[in-house]
């Protein structure tokens, strides 16, 4: 069993950069594929970002591609999402998970096995 805790969430004005953290216990980090999920106020959940267990294969949504990267530290149990040039539109509750996988690397929300509580990120105009 997983357990996910992000963190770095804040409120930020457009074109600002944050950076989220993922920090995970509970099992072997490098065993499974990460991704970032976010969801506005009245919208559906929708992806982000993906990354392989050994950081290897990255996916992200074209809405942020250019503007957020996503990475990893298995030696920190710790996955990341550099976000820059932010704008109004990012305004959301931004989620991480797992999947217990290493190579699976998917936009399906229905794939992830398990999920952190989410952080709040603010873009102001």
């Amino acid at each position: 069993q997983v357990q996910l805790v992000e963190s770095g969430g804040g409120l930020v004005q457009a074109g600002g950069s944050l950076r989220l953290s993922c920090t995970a216990s509970g099992g072997t980090f490098s065993n499974y594929a990460t991704g970032w999920f976010r969801q506005a106020p009245g919208k559906e959940r929708e992806f982000v970002a993906a990354i392989s267990g050994s950081g290897g294969r990255t996916a992200c949504a074209d809405s942020v591609k250019g503007r957020f990267t996503i990475s990893r530290d298995n030696a920190k149990n710790t996955m990341y999402l550099q976000m820059n040039s932010l704008t109004p539109e990012d305004t959301a509750v931004y989620y991480c998970a797992a999947v217990g996988s290493p190579s699976t690397v998917t936009v399906r929300t229905g794939r992830y096995d398990y999920w952190g509580q989410g952080t709040q990120v603010t873009v102001s105009s």
